[in-house]
């Protein structure tokens, strides 16, 4: 009997890496729903190629055209807006959900599939940099099971012991290490950064990805979102675990033991990789990627990263210091500056100083419910929004 997928965030790099390991795998799975935004055209064809029961639009103008779009004889259901987006995370006849959905839109129906007690499948950070505590507790709560699907998350879960149940040093782990490739910008200065424009900024060395994941990764950001992640899926503090810029992004992460050793996963940049190790967990299954030639590598190099230059780490570790409401403050401020830079708004080097604004101007209050959540995003976006047309010089 095939396992019933929901992909949120389908027409994605990751939600496309998903389908294409689905795809190898027809005995193994079924694709019961897809989502996206707006995409239309990718839509149409994800549907015609892979004839999902349900194909869901979080744009309801969207879901018209698509309904449009489609062959009078395809059998597959179209639904429009949040609620629908949720409720084909949660379908009781879904085993597993792919949570890509970028950023703070793919919160709630990621939480309704932990709640719902599905295999959730994590390529979505932001669910737990906003929401981390009570994301967990959903997760204890509705028995779901929870697979970091990010490549470094992956990497650390593989690298740690089978038995893992939250205690770094009662299973003799001195520091987890967080590898990132450093971006295109790597060793540029602040004065060189002024002028980045957002295709150089998108142009990432190693990786394929999204437009908003892209500059994260050249600001440092996603890696500090990935931090608050990690503290939060390993059960620890931000003093337990270090990143290493590793510019080859071989080496995806790794685990430092108390007896010296250092246990790391290597592999390819190749997202089906962490996908399909997610989807069989705890078996194994080909995920259409080349195995790594060693001696075509070389050589592998780390180095420590440059906070002064690319500020976005550190402002990661003050949010997850200060609490509460904060990390969501800090998502949703970036996620704001990230599309001001991509619209030619304001400079590469602004998008840090108007997420520290946007973070002294916010009160921190307890992250004690899903609204208070909301409300301090919302908060952080109106107050980002209208920074945009400022002088950040």
């Amino acid at each position: 009997m095939t396992q019933a997928v929901t992909v949120l965030g389908a027409t994605g790099s990751i939600g496309r890496s998903t389908l294409d390991v689905i795809s190898r795998h027809p005995d193994k799975y079924s694709v019961y729903a897809l989502t996206a935004s707006s995409s239309v055209d990718d839509m149409r064809e994800l549907v015609l190629q892979h004839a999902p029961r349900f194909a869901v639009m979080a744009n309801e103008q969207a879901a018209d055209d698509l309904r449009t779009a489609l062959p009078e004889n395809v059998s597959t259901e179209v639904l429009g807006g949040a609620q629908a987006l949720v409720e084909v995370a949660s379908a009781p006849e879904v085993d597993q959900v792919m949570a890509a959905i970028v950023g703070a839109a793919g919160l709630l129906p990621t939480l309704a599939a932990a709640e719902a007690g599905k295999r959730v499948l994590l390529a979505n950070k932001e669910s737990l940099v906003m929401a981390g505590p009570l994301f967990m507790q959903a997760i204890r709560d509705g028995g779901a099971t929870l697979l970091p699907i990010d490549s470094e998350h992956n990497a650390i879960f593989q690298s740690m012991p089978h038995d893992y149940d939250g205690d770094l040093a009662a299973k003799g782990i001195r520091k987890i290490l967080l590898t990132a490739s450093g971006g295109p910008f790597r060793g540029q200065s602040a004065s060189e950064l002024t002028g980045v424009t957002p295709a150089q900024a998108v142009a990432h060395p190693n990786w394929s990805m999204g437009a908003k994941i892209s500059v994260d990764s050249a600001t440092l950001m996603n890696k500090g979102l990935e931090l608050i992640e990690a503290c939060f899926l390993f059960h620890c503090d931000a003093d337990d675990v270090q990143v290493v810029v590793h510019p080859q992004s071989v080496i995806h992460s790794m685990v430092q033991y108390c007896d010296g050793s250092v246990l790391a996963q290597l592999g390819q940049p190749d997202m089906r990789t962490p996908i399909a190790y997610g989807m069989a967990w705890p078996e194994r299954i080909d995920a259409g990627v080349e195995s790594l030639d060693l001696f075509d590598i070389g050589t592998l190099n780390f180095e420590a990263p440059d906070i002064e230059n690319f500020p976005c780490l550190r402002l990661a570790c003050d949010a997850f210091a200060a609490g509460g409401t904060m990390p969501a403050v800090l998502n949703a401020a970036n996620e704001i500056a990230v599309d001001a830079f991509l619209q030619e708004q304001i400079r590469f080097t602004d998008i840090p100083i108007m997420i520290e604004q946007v973070m002294r101007q916010h009160t921190v209050t307890p992250a004690e419910s899903l609204e208070c959540i909301l409300e301090a995003d919302a908060w952080a976006r109106c107050t980002a929004t209208a920074m945009i047309g400022e002088d950040f010089a």
